[in-house]
């Protein structure tokens, strides 16, 4: 089960990155014409409208990504299959459709039905596409059918499951979307208290993967809360909408970053070189893209004591931005880029003061950090046994990578052991046949912030930002 989470939490990454367009063209546009919809400015209103489009159809990039990130093999049909189900569900159970099968008027029917085009459909979609995929993809049929064989049965098996989805959802999809709608109103009721809530979930959930499920509640329109639609789009109250994006700015712009200072400044002297290079690195990384996993990986297994911290101070950041109705959004991440661009939309109100929060919030970070890890003598980087310790390594970025890459697939057990090879965002997600013969420490030699171990046969590699290009290397010794 935990393994199925980690690959549906990496398959969502996919259409996520793509929102960073949305955010560049909306926010420029907006920058322009911060009135919106470029009333005065037909570029601006170019720009919105075209960073919109992607805003609005978030559904959809859930369900082509998820279907190409949750099959075993990365393939065009599996994202295909992925549409052709999100269309036939919502088609299915539009409210029109709805009210001609129960013979009722259209405003008569369940308001769930309204909103059927959801993240949620979107991700149920994708995994029927890849069930399907994975399933019937090598198919061999009959010389008549032939033509249909393999990965054409695809997408027409997903478009039958689809069917049999549809007519399942038509009975629960209204106690869902209720349940989901009291859930929601339950935590948005409560305001600040409500938002710090969810900035410490969103946190503390990271590890399992299941923070995605969380956010589909709060940031898109799963049950109508919407926050980053509503909030990029311009739709909603000044100094409310954005409540659930706002106080992770202060967090990952200064918070972290702040506690990778306190990390360096604790290492031992023979490693702060080592240390500074990592920290730093990711540290920067926090603060303009908002990408903060090679922090918190770095100290999550072998220091909880501090990832505990660091949720609920980010559950009170949130708390604190809500309450004072200071907003800024994102559509990636709260990094800087985002920060900037979305400080001049319409329900930006006092963004200004976010930094300001954010000072004091790496005060915080940095103070609590370096007491509890010096207190407590934890592990985290440049303080491990000394078995333990990296290897530093010099060379150019091209050599850096093939060697962490040949290191790591060689703790891995090399092609004896490795299963399968993936990578997300920031990690190496890797199959092996045997845990036991995974040499960990040779892979933390090579300088990466952790290791996850998921179970038996799947283990995460937290790479960093760079993690594409030593995934390229490890494909390219797997093809050797």
């Amino acid at each position: 089960m935990m393994k199925y989470l980690q690959r549906l939490g990496r398959s969502l990454m996919l259409p996520v990155a793509v929102l960073p367009a949305a955010a560049i063209l909306m926010g420029v546009g907006y920058w322009i014409d911060p009135s919106g919809w470029g009333e005065a400015n037909a570029i601006a209103a170019f720009l919105i409208s075209a960073g919109s489009a992607i805003i609005d159809n978030i559904p959809i990039l859930f369900a082509v990504g998820v279907a190409l990130g949750m099959a075993k093999e990365r393939d065009g049909s599996a994202a295909l299959a992925g549409l052709v189900g999100f269309l036939i569900i919502t088609s299915l159970l539009s409210t029109d459709t709805v009210a001609m099968l129960q013979g009722i008027e259209a405003d008569a029917v369940s308001p769930g039905f309204e909103e059927i085009e959801n993240a949620f459909i979107g991700i149920i979609s994708g995994l029927i596409a890849a069930s399907m995929y994975d399933r019937f993809s090598r198919v061999k049929l009959p010389d008549a059918l032939a033509f249909f064989s393999g990965k054409r049965s695809v997408p027409i098996m997903t478009a039958v499951s689809s069917v049999v989805a549809a007519i399942v959802l038509y009975f629960i999809w209204p106690f869902i979307f209720d349940g989901l709608v009291n859930f929601g109103e339950a935590i948005s009721n409560l305001g600040a208290v409500g938002a710090g809530l969810y900035g410490f979930f969103n946190r503390l959930l990271i590890p399992t993967g299941l923070h995605h499920a969380l956010n589909q509640v709060f940031w898109f329109d799963m049950v109508g809360i919407n926050d980053i639609g509503n909030f990029w789009d311009g739709n909603g109250i000044q100094g409310v909408t954005g409540m659930y994006q706002a106080g992770f700015f202060p967090v990952m712009m200064f918070g972290l970053p702040a506690a990778c200072l306190a990390m360096f400044h604790t290492a031992k002297s023979k490693k702060k070189k080592e240390v500074a290079a990592l920290m730093f690195a990711a540290a920067f990384a926090a603060f303009f893209t908002g990408v903060t996993e090679p922090i918190e990986f770095s100290f999550m297994f072998v220091a909880p004591l501090l990832y505990g911290v660091h949720a609920v101070l980010a559950g009170i950041s949130l708390m604190i931005s809500a309450f004072f109705g200071w907003t800024a959004g994102f559509t990636f991440s709260a990094g800087f880029v985002d920060f900037f661009l979305s400080s001049r939309l319409p329900l930006a109100n006092m963004p200004y003061m976010l930094i300001v929060q954010g000072l004091i919030f790496a005060i915080v970070y940095y103070v609590l950090f370096r007491f509890l890890i010096v207190k407590f003598n934890l592990k985290t980087p440049g303080r491990e046994d000394e078995e333990d310790e990296t290897e530093a390594f010099t060379g150019d970025a091209d050599e850096k990578y093939a060697y962490m890459a040949e290191e790591i697939y060689a703790g891995l057990g090399g092609d004896d052991n490795v299963l399968s090879v993936d990578n997300c965002v920031t990690r190496l997600r890797l199959e092996v046949k045997d845990m036991d013969q995974v040499d960990q420490q040779r892979i933390k030699r090579t300088g990466v912030p952790g290791i996850n171990v998921i179970n038996d046969h799947n283990i995460q590699v937290v790479v960093g930002t760079q993690v594409e290009s030593v995934a390229n290397e490890v494909h390219r010794i797997r093809k050797k």
